[in-house]
């Protein structure tokens, strides 16, 4: 096997890491400053140097390269219900700070915004832990109750090979509860037969500050491997279309580092290391991000068989630990008139530790089953105060109380059954036992919103233990020569998160803890691919009934207290595109994206339905350089539930619908060199999405009901591959 023909497996990239600084609006706020400029000049120039470094000692190698697109504006399906992306590729609008941010350039989802970075995404306007997410095979959950750190908050798209999508409940393999569709963060696993060392890199410099950098070297030989990425991301406070700043600017870090033992061909023993930090400002809260401290360890061991039935083997061990700050004296001044006149902090902890493993059987070409048994358990833990000397005393020095603890195990199996060279069947169940243990319930039900104070009395504790059913069928039918359709029913029942049992807007006491049921989801699925010489399309389209699903009322006015509570609820929608191949380097794309909702218990619409959506898309490219315009256009929404929402935001009110017009292109400067850029909202409109945290009232900043878009935006990425 050529290790330079491993899909993705040798791709690095080059990038200049640099300590975060203490103020990540610093830049923003005094452009001129000598430190800013130097830092700027020092990231530019290391990474420049690195990148000249590197080449000259692989100027003589003669291997072909496959070129990405320059600029990435749409992603058609692999198959009619699943999704794959590359996180490196340069994207527009801005390629992506975080994982939510990747996953918006994608048709069905949405992004809650907060402010620059760390929203929270959306599919088909299912939110929380509706949306599974995997990184590497293993869960990794953030602690804050008001959703400050969503798990993609920690996601660093550039350390990953690839991202799939699998939209809807069709899959049991990857977790429990993933009712609206699973996320899967992948790195691909490297296999060399001659020493060899590859790199990838990019800079992007952009608008607001904007400044990233990304390493990720990979080195092996027949007997192992190592890989190291690195990732550095930040920007100050962004303008909107109106000219007002937004309270959102951002600093992160990432580091990834695998080695890896390959004993045999068919035997693979993988250890991977992690860590992270950084800073976000955010405009829909009265506290800001002051720290996201991830840190992970992986080992996983794979092994192929390829006698019998039993094809291979896979298992993993993981532990993954969000460390997160709120405080309101980091990135802002605390305000005097405000609820928080003090400097206060607020320290969560999520510490998440699980396994898998997975076995792959085949019987004749024809039957193939993948079954295996997954389990985790995180607890949750909380500690409140201030800076060093304040009258809250020093955060730091107080002890941790837990208030949570999730587990669950779970087994698995779904088996595919290929009737002939263009039919299959796919079938697929789980079971799962989930458990949580709370140790900081009230008696009865309080007044306002809110988890209880620290330390106060009494406190109560409780267990609550369940099993859990899932399970799919799936119909896939070759179309014509280059197509296929493919029709499923899932059914999936979910068990309440921590924020739905213990977050900003849960009702702490042990009689809501006991009564809050799990979601019972049962959803039709249908997709459609078809692939032409000049014109390719595809479609998705769902329907299902929703038992007992969790719906978070807001309190406001004559009723201050906030519960999570069970409706029955119907939900629809669907995406469609096309590509059409105009011919003479020509091309253009479109793509529709719609999601309904409704409360049947309360005769009302669910909240937080994003609006209809279209995507059109222009590209000329002619193999060394294109230009491209995107044109975003979202309806009005008018259904909405004023006061509802979910763990993350609520219905504020209709919303006006808005079109935004952006540019892009790039050119390739070498086989494997490319110069990417792009103009996001070209013509400076000020708009919010309807799906949107309300923004709070900050001193110095206007006040608005949502969080405002970006204004125009412009950004220059290079990248090399080595």
């Amino acid at each position: 096997m050529n290790p330079h023909s491993t899909p993705a497996s040798i791709r690095t990239r080059i990038q200049c890491v640099v300590p975060p600084m203490r103020d990540p609006r610093a830049c923003s706020r005094a452009p001129s400053s000598s430190h800013c400029a130097r830092a700027l000049r020092r990231r530019a120039l290391s990474t420049a140097l690195a990148l000249l470094a590197l080449a000259p000692a692989h100027a003589s190698e003669q291997r072909p390269v496959t070129l990405d697109p320059i600029v990435v504006t749409e992603s058609p399906p692999a198959t009619p219900l699943t999704v794959e992306i590359d996180p490196k590729a340069p994207r527009q609008p801005v390629p992506a700070s975080d994982g939510a941010d990747l996953l918006k350039s994608v048709s069905g989802f949405s992004v809650i915004r907060k402010g620059g970075s760390n929203g929270d995404a959306m599919l088909r306007g299912m939110a929380g832990s509706r949306l599974g997410l995997s990184i590497d095979g293993g869960q990794l959950a953030g602690g804050c109750p008001s959703r400050m750190d969503p798990a993609t908050a920690y996601i660093a798209p550039a350390l990953f090979d690839r991202v799939t999508i699998i939209k809807g409940p069709q899959s049991v393999r990857h977790g429990p509860g993933n009712s609206a569709g699973t996320v899967l963060f992948e790195r691909d696993v490297p296999r060399y037969e001659v020493p060899t060392f590859a790199a990838e890199g990019d800079l992007l410099l952009g608008s607001h500050a904007r400044a990233d950098q990304s390493l990720d070297l990979r080195a092996g030989n027949a007997h192992g491997y190592f890989g190291l990425a690195l990732d550095h991301t930040r920007a100050g406070d962004y303008a909107d279309g109106d000219g007002a700043r937004v309270h959102s600017a951002w600093d992160r870090w990432s580091a990834d580092a695998r080695l890896g033992w390959t004993p045999g061909e068919r035997t693979r023993i993988e250890l991977g290391l992690g860590k992270g930090d950084g800073q976000a400002a955010y405009a829909f809260s009265g506290m800001d991000g002051a720290q996201f401290l991830r840190e992970s360890v992986s080992l996983g061991i794979d092994h192929e068989t390829r006698a019998g039935a039993l094809r291979s083997i896979a298992a993993n061990l993981y532990a993954n630990d969000a460390d997160h700050v709120m405080d309101n004296y980091s990135l802002r001044e605390p305000d005097p008139h405000g609820p928080m006149p003090m400097p206060m902090a607020s320290n969560v902890a999520r510490r998440t530790h699980g396994g898998r493993i997975e076995t792959t059987w085949q019987w004749h070409a024809v039957l193939e089953l993948q079954a295996g048994i997954d389990g985790s358990a995180n607890t949750h833990s909380a500690r409140m105060g201030g800076p060093p000397g304040s009258m809250a005393g020093d955060w730091r020095a107080k002890p941790r109380l837990r208030d949570a603890r999730f587990s669950q195990v779970g087994a698995f199996g779904e088996l595919g059954w290929t009737l002939d060279a263009r039919r299959r069947l796919v079938a697929g169940a789980r079971l799962d036992r989930h458990a949580v243990d709370a140790w900081r319930l009230d008696a009865a039900p309080m007044t306002g919103h809110g988890p209880p104070p620290m330390g106060t009395t009494p406190l109560l504790s409780a267990r609550r233990e369940q099993w859990l059913p899932s399970g799919f069928l799936r119909w896939e039918q070759a179309v014509g020569s280059d197509g296929m359709l493919q029709l499923g029913l899932g059914q999936v029942r979910r068990f309440p998160d921590y924020w739905e049992l213990f977050g900003r807007y849960a009702t702490h006491d042990v009689a809501s803890f006991r009564a809050l049921a799990p979601e019972r989801t049962s959803q039709l699925d249908f997709g459609l691919t078809r692939r032409g010489a000049r014109v390719d399309g595809w479609l998705s389209a769902y329907a299902g009934v929703v038992r007992d699903f969790i719906l978070i009322e807001r309190g406001a006015g004559m009723q201050p207290h906030s519960r999570a509570r069970n409706v029955d609820a119907r939900i629809a929608g669907g995406e469609a595109g096309l590509k059409w191949r105009i011919g003479g380097h020509w091309s253009s794309d479109a793509s529709l994206a719609w999601s309904w909702g409704e409360n049947r218990s309360q005769q009302r619409p669910l909240p937080q339905m994003p609006p209809l959506e279209a995507r059109i898309g222009l590209l000329r490219d002619n193999g060394r350089w294109s230009l491209g315009a995107l044109a975003r256009v979202v309806a009005a929404q008018h259904r909405v539930a004023i006061g509802s929402g979910n763990i993350v935001g609520q219905d504020l009110g209709p919303s006006a619908g808005f079109a935004v017009l952006s540019l892009n292109g790039g050119v390739r400067l070498g086989e494997r060199t490319q110069l990417a850029f792009g103009i996001d909202n070209l013509f400076d409109r000020g708009y919010a999405e309807h799906v949107n945290a309300a923004s709070v009232e900050l001193a110095g900043y206007v006040n608005t009901l949502r969080v405002n878009e970006p204004g125009r935006s412009a950004w220059l990425q290079l990248r090399m591959k080595l």
